[in-house]
């Protein structure tokens, strides 16, 4: 927030002294940032000493006015014609509080991020009170009174703030339970691995017939063929000798 310009904004419309430009810097902003008067007073300070305010006397209650010079005048218009520097933000302390939690030991940032959408929603409701009371007083008002419309953009950009900042905080939600869901997930199971081939000796021992395997018991007068040929030839020796003796 730069303080000293719009305190350069105020001095521009006639001298002021420091305790008035906070009460008028609080009161066009609706106090959304507060000043002390000592901060103002080194903002002035500063202001004088870069040559963009200087005193210009005392008013009946001996207050110390300031006023703007025409150094003051250039920077002020510079400031209001170039656009606000986004390369380099500000340090946003929920971006910094959530990117911290992520692995730290101990915490919930799920439960962080609930806690702080809770909060964040019922501020975005109390800004939207305030809206209305602010649109209230605006219709109520013949005349358009400067600070009341300054306020109500004030307004209206806490409340644009707050709900990109609840969106950004159900983005973040899901994605850890996206992150979540991807880390603990099963490895796939690996692929049958082939049968494995017969051996030699399975492909055998398949091959034999039932009841001719290794063991199986043989038939009574079963023989090799050659046995089977030795007693066929004892046959008929037997026989020829037995019609010799008749």
């Amino acid at each position: 927030m730069s303080i000293r310009h719009g305190l350069l904004a105020l001095l521009e419309h006639g001298p002021r002294y420091g305790s008035q430009l906070r009460t008028e810097f609080e009161s066009r902003t609706g106090a959304t940032w507060p000043l002390n008067v000592g901060q103002v007073y080194t903002t002035l300070g500063r202001l004088e000493r870069d040559g963009l305010v200087g005193q210009s006397g005392e008013d009946g209650a001996g207050h110390a006015l300031y006023a703007i010079t025409d150094a003051g005048r250039a920077e002020l218009r510079t400031w209001f014609e170039k656009p606000v520097d986004r390369t380099s933000p500000a340090r946003d302390e929920l971006a910094i509080k959530l990117a911290m939690a992520v692995g730290a030991p101990g915490v919930d940032i799920r439960a962080v991020i609930q806690s702080q959408r809770r909060h964040t929603v019922k501020a975005m409701q109390d800004y939207t009170r305030l809206k209305a009371q602010a649109l209230a007083a605006l219709e109520d008002t013949a005349s358009r009174e400067r600070d009341d419309v300054a306020w109500l953009l004030v307004l209206e950009q806490l409340i644009f703030q707050t709900e990109a900042e609840a969106r950004w905080l159900d983005h973040c939600e899901s994605r850890l339970i996206r992150l979540s869901a991807t880390a603990v997930a099963p490895p796939p199971a690996p692929a049958p691995a082939p049968a494995p081939a017969p051996s030699d000796t399975a492909s055998a021992s398949a091959a034999v017939e039932p009841g001719h395997g290794p063991g199986a018991p043989h038939a009574p007068g079963a023989g090799t063929g050659s046995g089977g040929e030795a007693g066929g030839s004892g046959g008929r020796r037997g026989a020829r000798a037995g019609g010799r003796g008749r």
